[in-house]
């Protein structure tokens, strides 16, 4: 398994109280889509040079 990115039981809250629930391979999912999210923004940041901040704006 990797590593987790998401307070998993926040998510597993806010879908139960949705009423639904969260299938086995969900928070991996998640997990792996906001990794990639933040990779994403360090390698904005990374071009633009200069700052060290991640921002709103670099999602």
């Amino acid at each position: 398994m990797a590593e987790t990115f998401v307070v998993v039981s926040k998510i597993k809250k806010m879908v139960k109280e949705a009423g639904y629930r969260t299938g086995g391979d969900y928070i991996d999912g998640l997990s792996k889509k906001v990794e990639e999210l933040v990779r994403s923004s360090i390698d904005k940041v990374k071009s633009d040079g200069g700052k060290k901040t991640l921002g709103q704006e670099d999602i």
